[in-house]
């Protein structure tokens, strides 16, 4: 990744889960001239394209009379574009954010600024490199010379093993999803040991964090506690430091006031700026805001962030969800058309729709299928299908074979109705 930014060129992350259909897309959408693997993934990737791309074997280690004597001298300018984020499109293919330099650098000053890492300082990373949580602990890490300690991805959920890596590397800074944060508190034993003396900051973001679980590890650790907020297009655009008072009360932690130099407000539905008190959707405009979406028009002007939120009497924000169809799973982000896209490839459906059900850890996808006349597949095959074009994560863990679908009074597509009487839809099995 470092040598793709000192050339001056793009890289786009890439999930090695990702299903091949579903990478050959990006590949292609992107115009991407060179893959950046293990041998063993780059077999994976369809031949046709396999054979445009010029292949880096990542094991492979390089002949050291090979290696150039003098430095790239390449001009990379603010604007010029440093990475492309894939991530979960409504239409059913994957949007690609494109982040320029100047972005990713005013949020990195900021955390940098803020938490005051040094070279004693040990980051994990526990999301993968296409996930943008991951941003901080790379770079804010290399701006200083601190350690990064990678998360192997086998034990990305294992709780028990997330504890022990905790204090066998000594970490100093965590940032992950709160899903990450309860399943060690609740299964992993985090409460059994003292906090290793390192830790100094807890850092969450991605979804709502129960005020119960926050409290928890406040009693745990002077760590400090911090909510960062922000949608893929923006990295991190405001904060909050878990206070004594926040504890106090049963609300989640607010998403707090704007940093990285970013102007954050809430729009009333008539573009006028909210008051504390009132809700509206929150706008963000500034350096951190995304370049575009690649391919697109570049975005221009503020961004409107499609979260809705309510001004607290200072001046922050509270988190109340959202105004469209897209949800958070463990804090990846997945537009429902996405899903119901890759279902409806299927050609024994007629019909389907999703919804996402249950908080936190517990938070899923349920699918309910209206199968075409004459059809018969059923659930394992269907899993099949969608595994060729959908990410781990985006596949539901519940899908149910119906004879229709709810509608309101308007004739479209009653969500509301589908998460109330789940229980009511025969689940089939194999």
């Amino acid at each position: 990744m470092q040598a793709v930014l000192r050339l001056g060129a793009i890289y786009i992350p890439v999930d090695p889960l990702t299903p091949p259909e579903r990478f050959a897309a990006i590949a292609r959408e992107s115009g991407a001239l060179a893959l950046c693997a293990p041998d063993d993934l780059s077999a994976r990737v369809p031949s046709p394209l396999r054979d445009r791309l010029a292949c880096v074997d990542l094991d492979a280690a390089p002949v050291p009379n090979a290696l150039p004597t003098a430095p790239v001298n390449t001009r990379v300018e603010p604007d010029d574009l440093a990475y492309i984020l894939y991530t979960s499109g409504s239409t059913g293919t994957p949007k690609g954010v494109c982040v320029s330099h100047r972005s990713a650098l005013a949020f990195i000053d900021w955390a940098v600024a803020e938490l005051a890492p040094g070279p004693q300082d040990r980051f994990a990373n526990h999301s993968g490199l296409s996930f943008d949580l991951s941003v901080l602990d790379l770079y804010a890490a290399f701006t200083v010379g601190a350690a990064v300690c990678p998360i192997h991805a086998e034990f990305a959920y294992a709780p028990e093993r997330l504890v022990e890596f905790l204090h066998r590397e000594r970490i100093s800074v965590w940032y992950s999803v709160p899903s990450v944060l309860i399943l060690m508190l609740r299964d992993g034993g985090l409460l059994d040991r003292p906090a290793p003396e390192t830790l100094r900051a807890l850092l969450f973001a991605g979804e709502p964090f129960p005020i119960g679980y926050v409290r928890a590890l406040a009693a745990w650790s002077d760590a400090r506690l911090l909510n960062l907020y922000g949608p893929t297009e923006t990295n991190v655009c405001t904060y909050h430091e878990v206070r004594p008072a926040d504890l106090a009360r049963d609300l989640p932690v607010p998403i707090g006031r704007p940093c990285s130099g970013d102007r954050v407000w809430a729009r009333r539905p008539d573009g006028s700026e909210a008051e504390p008190g009132e809700e509206g959707e929150l706008v963000v405009s500034g350096p951190t805001v995304f370049a575009g979406y690649w391919g697109r028009q570049p975005q221009e002007g503020p961004y409107a962030t499609g979260d809705r939120v309510k001004v607290r009497p200072d001046g922050s924000f509270d988190y109340l969800g959202r105004h469209d169809d897209m949800v958070k799973i463990r804090g990846h982000r997945i537009e429902l058309g996405d899903v119901v896209a890759a279902l409806n490839s299927h050609p024994g459906v007629a019909e389907a729709a999703v919804v996402a059900v249950g908080e936190g850890l517990d938070r899923n996808l349920a699918a309910f299928v209206i199968r075409s006349q004459g059809s018969s597949f059923g659930n394992v095959a269907l899993r099949r299908h969608l595994a060729d074009r959908l990410a781990p994560h985006m596949i539901p863990g519940d899908i149910r074979f119906v004879d229709q679908l709810p509608h309101n009074d308007r004739g479209k597509l009653d969500l509301a109705a589908l998460q109330i009487p789940l229980h009511g839809a025969q689940k089939v099995q194999g």
